[in-house]
């Protein structure tokens, strides 16, 4: 039997492509954690949360944006502003070459996207980093457009969310980068001083500058399951003090159990979690406006953590 009857035989088109395009090999992905593969389209509406064993995948600040805010309510500021090369600071390749290269990967000039929107109706200054973008690492650009976010929200008498995903300070700007910690810090102890809200929505991996400076700052420091967060990296740690560390060592799970964040939502959780939270802390500075009485500020302040401790335990609809 030749080639051309056997094929008759079983029936098979050899003009039909062995898969449609919707089931190519790049529309499957397979999760890091538990390995299984799935069909990308169930993990994207999923919001990009394995549905088999809830590992949340890392996502871009655009998606970021838009599973935080309401639609259409981003309005993005100062995208206009974009690094120098004041040290012409070269190592494998030039700065100019990197930032290049991230400019065609991401269409950004920076790893910051600031703006402002409404997140469930509550008018709030949002600054979301983008990984993908030198690996969302911090450099003067980036510093400027926080403190843009803190002085629009001064003026406004708004609350500020920074959504960190970073490997830290940028090496080529120096310290260009590493004054932005001090400057941002700077920056949001004057939010601090006017009583206006800045939740720190960390996000995976924050490490190196981004977490020693204003990643730490939040009135309330919330995250992700799983997310990796601290300074330097594990495997430096270990060579440096010689000993194993803990299981779990860096990730969000240990980091709350030891004190260093307030709360682990979900994805799914996140948006409603954060208006609730801003909901209660804008309401605590409004029951405070036009008073001189300490006593009462105090207890308005306890009342306002009671009620955030509720909503962590999940008490709180």
């Amino acid at each position: 039997m030749n080639i051309k009857n056997l094929i008759d035989k079983i029936g098979f088109d050899s003009k039909k492509e062995a898969s449609t395009k919707n089931e190519s090999p790049q529309h499957w992905i397979k999760c890091k954690s538990c390995e299984e593969l799935m069909f990308y389209k169930e993990v994207k509406k999923q919001l990009d949360v394995c549905p088999k064993c809830d590992y949340h995948f890392r996502i871009g600040a655009d998606r970021r944006i838009e599973l935080l805010t309401d639609e259409g309510s981003f309005v993005e500021f100062d995208n206009n502003l974009a690094p120098t090369d004041p040290l012409r600071f070269i190592d494998k390749k030039s700065y100019k070459k990197r930032l290049d290269e991230a400019y065609t990967k991401t269409k950004r000039t920076s790893s910051v996207v600031s703006g402002e929107c409404t997140i469930n109706g509550i008018e709030t200054q949002l600054v979301v980093f983008d990984f993908a973008f030198m690996g969302g690492s911090l450099g003067s650009v980036e510093g400027e457009k926080i403190v843009r976010a803190v002085d629009r929200a001064l003026e406004k008498k708004q609350p500020v969310i920074i959504v960190s995903s970073s490997g830290g300070a940028r090496m080529q700007e120096s310290t260009y980068s590493l004054m932005q910690m001090a400057k941002t810090s700077a920056a949001l102890k004057r939010l601090g001083n006017a009583r206006l809200p800045f939740i720190s929505f960390i996000t995976d991996p924050t490490m190196g500058g981004v977490s020693a400076s204003f990643a730490f700052l939040g009135d309330l420091i919330i995250t992700e399951p799983g997310t990796l967060i601290g300074f330097a990296g594990a495997r430096v740690i270990k060579q440096t003090i010689g000993a194993n560390l803990p299981e779990g060592f860096q990730r969000a799970e240990f980091l709350l159990e030891h004190g260093l964040i307030d709360m682990i939502v979900e994805r799914q959780n996140m948006k409603q979690t954060i208006s609730n939270l801003l909901t209660i802390m804008l309401k605590n500075k409004k029951d405070n406006v036009n008073t001189n009485d300490d006593v009462a500020d105090s207890k308005e302040d306890i009342e306002a953590i009671e009620e955030i401790e509720r909503l962590r335990e999940g008490q709180l609809a």
